[in-house]
């Protein structure tokens, strides 16, 4: 979700010439909304006011889930097979504790895993190590067609390690400039400071200079905290995610993560370190609805079964493999993947445990990535409704892009200030990709009971499983494929409306063209459907 800063920005941000723009508020749950939103509310006030539900289980396979959030109370699932925290397998189902769900990114000793490596730097290492000595000529007919990997994967680790410290370069007198800003603003205002605060004091003499940085800056859909970001990415990327030099999981877990018999690991922290993303994901799906607070979930008949196997950095296909077994054999009807990677070495046993979930009639829901990218050509985005060999896509499984709030683009020079209908982040694809839906704004809950707004298909995604859930609740005897039949024919078309392509803004497409339905998720439609079915 890093915002790449433009030149233009650095540009404007030291000089008094470009004015502030009112960017937009903080809008809790536009997404249960009408016009743009998926008609959540009109769906229960007009459809569901006197209908019975059941308790649906979603799965979120996520970074962890903080499960005693106050908007979160009452929807977490608990496994009444197993007696909490007294050392036993109690259910017998390979879990010691698994009271809430399960974190495949620990070990016995409750220590947990999140900064770790990509994908593309785990191959590279391991084929460093056995290529970087040989010529071409040393290599067998097997070898060569490794060789070729090889050398992709080094060129793309180097390439990203360049423009990382490049990037670092770049930002580095910014940074410096606006740090001091912001610590001058910060005193002047006791704290935090608004748009509004900062305007008043453009012409004050002592910290007017600080303001209007700060404005310009603002005008972009930017702040500060978003340059911190950025920095803390670039250095990311050349501590963990690009660094062929370092492997967390051996020196914590220790298992071997090709052999996916070896299943005697982790352990039942599902928060774990860094929870905010799927704790998002979770209020999305279940938040509790109308108390008040917070956001409102789509579903309100839920329990969230967390289980964390995305870390900070590429998740494992070990781990992706065994969550979705770990879901379906204890009861979850949907699954959540708010997560995506561009290598998966082990498809095969990934692909074998999505059959498992579609032979037990569970719903699979996954965001599209927010590359910007025609996932029909970008040819690896992994985990996938259809990978190399099959001829059709998996049959429970629904692909979702990021769609907005707001009808039109806006635009400074040839920078984009806010999407179009659909978000500039969204991947699409009107093969792979299903449906769009709001993954833009999006205001929901993240640990120690707070709340914030968060952008991307990572969003998206659990608006759909929560529509699924909504209608698996109310409508117990509609099957799992029917459920994803409502909800991929019931889309709201935004007819000849265009909005910009997300790989290239100048180029205005119909959703027609960035998905299968052409459409975004609306749940009174769906429910509507849902009645006669």
């Amino acid at each position: 979700m890093n915002k790449y800063i433009p030149t233009l920005i650095l540009a404007c941000l030291f000089t008094s010439q470009v004015d502030a723009q009112k960017i937009d508020k903080k809008i809790p749950n536009w997404y249960n909304g009408n016009k743009y939103g998926m008609a959540t509310d009109k769906a229960y006030a007009k459809v569901l006011a006197s209908k019975k539900s059941r308790t649906v289980v979603v799965a979120v396979i996520d970074s962890g889930v903080d499960i005693e959030h106050e908007d979160l109370k009452g929807h977490i699932w608990i496994n009444k097979g197993e007696i909490a925290n007294n050392g036993i397998d109690d259910d017998g189902n390979g879990y010691v504790d698994d009271i809430n769900g399960w974190n495949f990114l620990g070990n016995s000793e409750g220590e947990n895993l999140n900064d770790v490596r990509l994908e593309v730097a785990r191959i590279y290492a391991e084929l460093d190590a056995k290529f970087k000595d040989k010529t071409y000529q040393d290599l067998s007919a097997e070898e060569k067609e490794q060789y070729a990997l090889y050398k992709e994967v080094k060129e793309e680790v180097q390439k990203n390690r360049d423009e990382s410290e490049e990037g670092l370069k770049e930002l580095k007198e910014l940074t410096e400039a606006l740090a001091d800003s912001d610590k001058k603003l910060r005193k002047h205002f006791g704290g935090d400071y608004t748009i509004k605060q900062l305007k008043g004091v453009k012409k004050d003499p002592n910290i007017g200079k600080e303001a209007t940085q700060m404005l310009a800056l603002y005008k972009f859909g930017l702040t500060y905290a978003d340059i911190v970001e950025e920095n803390k990415y670039y250095q990311d990327n050349l501590d963990f995610n690009y660094n062929p030099n370092i492997d967390a999981r051996a020196d914590m877990i220790g298992d071997d993560p090709a052999n996916f018999s070896d299943r005697n690991y982790g352990n039942n922290d599902v928060e774990g370190p860094d929870a905010g993303h799927g704790t998002h994901c979770a209020g999305i799906i279940g938040a509790l609805r109308n108390n008040g607070i917070g956001n409102d979930g789509v579903a309100d008949n839920v329990e969230i079964m967390s289980i964390r196997a995305v870390p900070n950095g590429d998740e494992w296909d070990k781990d992706i493999a065994l969550a979705v077994r770990y879901a379906v054999d204890n009861g979850a009807q949907v699954i959540n993947m708010s997560f995506g990677k561009s290598y998966s070495p082990e498809q095969k046993e990934v692909m074998e445990a999505f059959k498992y979930a579609e032979e037990k009639g569970v719903l699979v829901v996954h965001a599209a990535g927010n590359e910007g990218m025609d996932n029909d050509d970008l040819g690896h985005n992994f985990p996938t409704p259809k990978y190399e060999g099959m001829s059709e896509k998996f049959s429970n499984w629904i692909e979702v892009g990021a769609s907005t709030r707001h009808k039109k683009p806006k635009f400074y020079k040839e920078y984009l200030l806010r999407p179009g209908l659909a978000a500039d982040f969204s991947n699409y694809g009107n093969e792979i990709v299903d449906v769009f839906a709001p993954g833009y704004d999006i205001y929901s809950t993240v640990p120690q009971s707070e709340y914030d707004i968060y952008d991307g298909t990572s969003m998206a995604g659990p608006m759909v499983a929560g529509v699924a859930a909504l209608i698996m609740s109310y409508y117990p005897e509609i099957s799992m494929l029917d459920v994803r039949e409502i909800i991929v024919t019931t889309v709201l078309k935004p007819g000849k409306r265009t909005t910009p392509l997300p790989s290239d803004h100048a180029k205005e497409v119909t959703f027609e063209e960035l998905c299968v339905s052409g459409g975004i998720v609306n749940v009174y439609n769906a429910v509507t459907l849902a009645e006669t079915w």
